[in-house]
């Protein structure tokens, strides 16, 4: 199948970014929310993110006009119906989700393929909440999604090979590289990254290091390009905690258990960028750390 009409679900961060790199590679997209607040903010940001491309000579002005002229939003589920691809990108939450996915699936053309940005949540028991498990997939893309190459490819235990090789083409259509990984909690990258950030949180509950001295520590000393607690902040400390959750479920080990200052930090609703608190406080013109 050509794909040249695409759905998201969700117009947040993730679902906004994913909207831009497909308008952008010539796709017609549809940006779907129950908040028509949340999709004036995304096409506001879309706009703004490409307007940044487009000062660094990245992106041709004709170009990015015709890209938002490609994005129409609806609040709506029933809108996806021409859609031959549809980008789930809600909130980390499998509920949430599998509500998405019986809401739209009845809108949809037969031959038209399913997916989920999730960044953690078994694919095969996701598909089990739609009418073609063969044709879904998880498509998960890295944020901030016009500046990542990455896509990390994930078929669950029913997607037929014409689904993979189908997105596997969206992705190099995008300009992005695909990574398959099988359908084990978390995937590859996350597997990896948040473990990781648990045990900087770890470091800094056991007062080995400072929020300032362990960010320091792993950018000059592993060279990374940002400290594990500021990543941790600008993905969101509750998207941390349930990608965490998954894996101390999913895969039953200790090393997986959750800090319990990450779990302190969640309720106090310091979620990081996203609430101008988390590791660090955001509120004034330059971060503070918060310990």
């Amino acid at each position: 199948m050509q794909i040249s009409t695409v759905g998201v679900i969700g117009a947040g961060q993730m679902g906004s970014g994913i909207a831009h790199v497909f308008a952008l590679a010539g796709f017609e997209v549809v940006l779907n929310d129950i908040s028509d607040e949340a999709l004036a903010e995304a096409l506001a940001r879309i706009e703004r993110n490409m307007g940044r491309q487009q000062a660094k000579g990245q992106v041709a002005e004709a170009d990015m006009r015709a890209a938002l002229g490609r994005i129409r939003t609806a609040s709506e589920l029933s809108a996806m119906a021409d859609c031959q691809l549809v980008i789930e990108s809600a909130t980390e939450n499998e509920a949430v989700k599998r509500k998405i996915f019986e809401g739209v699936t009845p809108h949809l053309s037969a031959d038209a393929l399913l997916t989920s940005n999730t960044s953690s949540i078994s694919i095969t028991r996701l598909a089990s909440a739609t009418d073609r498990p063969e044709k879904f997939m998880g498509f998960h893309f890295m944020n901030p999604v016009p500046l990542m190459p990455l896509v990390e490819l994930i078929r669950g235990i029913a997607t037929d090979e014409d689904t993979f090789a189908t997105l596997r083409d969206v992705v190099e259509r995008l300009g992005k590289t695909s990574a398959s990984a099988e359908d084990f909690p978390a995937f590859i990258v996350n597997r990896i990254l948040l473990p990781m950030i648990n045990e900087a949180i770890y470091t800094l509950y056991e007062g080995v290091g400072t929020v300032e001295a362990i960010d320091t520590a792993m950018r000059l000393g592993a060279n990374h390009p940002m400290g594990p607690l500021q990543l941790a902040d600008f993905i969101g400390l509750d998207t941390c905690l349930s990608v965490m959750h998954v894996l101390h479920d999913g895969l039953a080990d200790t090393k997986y258990r959750p800090c319990p200052l990450l779990v302190k930090y969640v309720e106090a609703g310091w979620l990081g960028r996203k609430t101008q608190r988390g590791f660090y406080d955001y509120r004034g013109e330059t971060p503070v750390p918060t310990r």
